[in-house]
């Protein structure tokens, strides 16, 4: 009975897991991009000047997906010590071991890119958090949905799964732009 119970609650929450894998974030219409964004885009080309990837030439990064998530958000949550920014304006990769929220999305999609993941499946995000608090992740498109890397979290998951309202994301394609997202449990209230 005990072992059937184990089986039936397995089968059951990767159902429930599956179900919120799979769903690429929605996104509407444009919107101006967020206050020090464009400040990074001239410091950091590869930010909003990604190359796309031909839809059957993918990389060994690519292929290697969910673990180099996972690899690469462990390591710079590891590596960079949280610190707010002397502006709130201030988009930069960590200085000196130490950044905010969207400094280290920043450092995750410079890795990321840097070990071949493609620019073009990688996108920030601006979010609200439980606790009505602004916060930045960054988005990573796999063919199976798209994923939230956070530094509040060293686990990489489906955005369904975070308890985030995703407000504004970099466009994929045309990586200078940004997109209405309004998704998660307070989206409601922001349209």
């Amino acid at each position: 009975m005990r072992r059937l119970f184990c089986v039936a609650s397995l089968a059951f929450f990767s159902a429930q897991f599956q179900a919120l894998a799979g769903q690429a974030l929605p996104v509407g219409r444009s919107i101006g991009a967020p206050v020090g964004f464009a400040s990074a885009c001239a410091s950091y080309r590869w930010l909003c000047h990604g190359t796309a990837v031909q839809p059957r030439a993918r990389g060994a990064a690519e292929q290697a997906g969910m673990p180099l998530l996972r690899r690469v958000t462990r390591a710079v949550n590891f590596s960079v010590r949280s610190t707010e920014d002397r502006s709130a304006d201030d988009w930069t990769l960590p200085v000196g071991g130490r950044g905010d929220c969207e400094d280290y999305a920043l450092q995750k999609m410079k890795d990321l890119i840097d070990a071949g993941f493609p620019a073009n499946r990688l996108a920030l995000s601006v979010v609200i958090g439980p606790h009505d608090e602004n916060h930045v992740v960054l988005i990573a498109r796999l063919d199976d949905g798209d994923y939230v890397l956070d530094n509040l979290n060293n686990g990489v998951k489906p955005w369904r799964a975070t308890p985030y309202t995703f407000l504004a994301t970099q466009d994929f394609r045309a990586r200078s732009t940004w997109r209405v997202t309004l998704a998660g449990p307070r989206a409601n209230e922001f349209s």
